[in-house]
């Protein structure tokens, strides 16, 4: 994998998952004991799913076993891999879809949102929008309205989340330029120059709006299904 190369990983999510087991057996003991926790039944085994689809993106990046890998979490709660810490990934799901960024030596967000029109968007603009970006939307057609809202939301979301420090930062404050939409205006102080951060929109599909976002620059944007992973079907 190239280092200046982000690998994005995508795929369903099926809580009835073929290798649901193969999954479970590789989780840490944590991972283990949180799953027990969900008393809906679906989301405990979407969550294995998940956990499990990305030690295993991630045995496939770094040639280890799935199960030796060890995840711990930052300050702030954000992932990172004790013993490499320069390979940075993040994950991100909604309805029956799920994306997993992979890169080196930088810190990326990504997020997805399957998304349908809501009677909330307007109220949710004002309270997560900044002044340029309400202006931008409210300018939109009804028919763009939906999409346009969803756009901005995940790269807001693919922000945070690079950061580390999730939506306690406050998406009003990470701004995209309307006029450029692959940069930021400004960002929350403690984040760097705007310039620093570098924004591309992921296109996995109708009715589904994708962000990457990194603090350096990206050569290349590579898109790969979940299902060609060759550990896919171990046993």
């Amino acid at each position: 994998m190239n280092t200046d190369t982000v690998e994005i990983w995508h795929g369903d999510i099926a809580a009835e998952h073929a290798h649901y087991q193969d999954y479970w057996r590789v989780l840490d003991a944590v991972e283990q004991a949180h799953a027990g926790k969900f008393n809906n039944d679906v989301l405990r085994r979407r969550y294995v799913v998940v956990r499990g689809r990305l030690r295993h993106v991630l045995a496939e990046t770094l040639n280890q076993p799935p199960d030796k890998i060890s995840i711990k979490k930052a300050e702030h709660g954000k992932p990172y891999l004790a013993d490499t810490p320069e390979l940075a990934f993040n994950l991100s799901h909604s309805a029956g879809t799920m994306v997993i960024a992979v890169g080196w030596n930088c810190r990326l967000g990504i997020d997805i949102e399957n998304y349908k029109p809501r009677s909330s968007l307007a109220a949710l603009a004002d309270k997560c929008f900044a002044e340029e970006e309400i202006a931008y939307w409210n300018r939109l057609s009804e028919a763009e309205k939906t999409a346009g809202f969803y756009r901005f939301w995940t790269r807001k979301e693919a922000f945070v989340k690079a950061t580390g420090r999730g939506i306690a930062l406050g998406l009003n404050h990470c701004v995209i330029n309307p006029e450029n939409q692959t940069e930021f205006l400004r960002v929350p102080a403690g984040c760097g120059q705007a310039s620093s951060w570098h924004l591309r929109d992921i296109a996995l599909g109708p009715g589904a709006c994708s962000a990457l976002v990194t603090d350096k620059a990206i050569a290349e944007v590579k898109l790969i299904e979940l299902a060609s992973l060759k550990t896919e079907y171990m046993v």
